[in-house]
């Protein structure tokens, strides 16, 4: 048998004498808080809080408080008439200008956005990072670190990463961080599933310029020593690839020849004062320019004489 409560809920009504007191609530934002009388708006309603606790609210008239309310909390003690002020704030509105949700600096971080000069420490608790002590596994770490309680450890290895002799390296990948690593690289630029890679004529694993990294990550990639290949310096896949492999070769001349001089064709240009549109053409022919056509003149020749020619002796 299910057992219903007889307790109804119900939602508080204000206190009638605190509800009534929105004239001390306007007068206290002005007196007590300091607020400019021009910058509180129009009376907006009032809320129960609790019993006998009640928050008047007003609009913001400022223009950079758009969508704003002043809220004054009032409140009277039991079987008195007397209402005092608790506290006066400015709140938001349902429509008004609020800053973006702030977010910590490791969350709002992003690739390449470390320049010069700037300092990002990793974390003591970074998943990416184990001790230097890991020998056999992913994350098998030897007891090195314990306390030395006796003799039975007392040279199993340091009390510290300080203490191992590697300057500066403490820690290396961990499998959590090499798994990362090889997705984001595979996933990227350099990895099989990009135009240029699509298009190369073969995969990196076999070009000459393919340098393989070591430990497990030197399975799956490498960095290109291509000083003309785009990816130049960078960790590719060894599935990646580009033009610039070394056993590329051309399957087709490439197209030659110098460039071609139309010396016999030729356009119409409009000159000062002459318009090709408004200019009559008419075609050559032998009817309209026979001389154009007559053959070079033939010069006359010399006149001959019949009569024998004498000599004076």
């Amino acid at each position: 048998m299910a057992l219903v409560s007889t307790i109804r809920s119900r939602a508080k009504e204000p206190d009638q004498i605190c509800a009534d007191a929105f004239d001390l609530a306007r007068r206290s934002l002005v007196e007590d808080a300091r607020v400019s009388a021009d910058t509180i708006g129009d009376y907006l309603g009032v809320e129960a809080t609790a019993d006998r606790v009640v928050t008047h609210f007003f609009d913001c008239s400022d223009p950079g408080y758009t969508g704003w309310r002043w809220a004054v909390t009032v409140t009277r003690a039991p079987r008195s008439k007397v209402v005092t002020v608790d506290e006066s704030v400015l709140l938001p509105g349902a429509d008004s200008l609020l800053a973006p949700a702030w977010v910590p600096w490791h969350d709002r971080l992003r690739p390449g956005d470390v320049g010069i000069g700037d300092l990002l420490p990793a974390s003591a608790d970074d998943e990416r990072l184990v001790p230097f002590v890991v020998l056999d596994g992913d994350d098998a770490v030897t007891d090195w670190f314990l306390p030395r309680t006796d003799s039975e450890n007392a040279d199993a290895g340091p009390r510290t990463a300080a203490e191992i002799e590697v300057p500066g390296r403490s820690r290396v990948l961990s499998a959590y961080g090499r798994d990362d690593a090889a997705e984001r690289w595979y996933e990227g630029d350099h990895g099989p599933h990009t135009p240029v890679s699509e298009a190369a004529p073969a995969n990196c694993v076999s070009c000459g310029f393919f340098v393989p990294l070591s430990g497990g990550l030197g399975r799956l990639f490498g960095a290109c020593g291509n000083a003309f290949a785009p990816d130049d310096g960078r960790v590719v896949s060894a599935d990646h690839g580009c033009g610039a492999h070394s056993e590329a070769v051309l399957t087709a001349a490439a197209p030659g020849g110098g460039p071609v001089i139309d010396e016999l064709g030729y356009d119409l240009v409009d000159l000062p004062g002459v318009s090709v549109e408004e200019t009559a053409f008419e075609p050559l022919s032998r009817e309209t320019y026979p001389e154009s056509t007559a053959g070079p003149e033939t010069p006359p020749e010399p006149e001959t004489s019949s009569e024998p020619e004498t000599s004076s002796g």
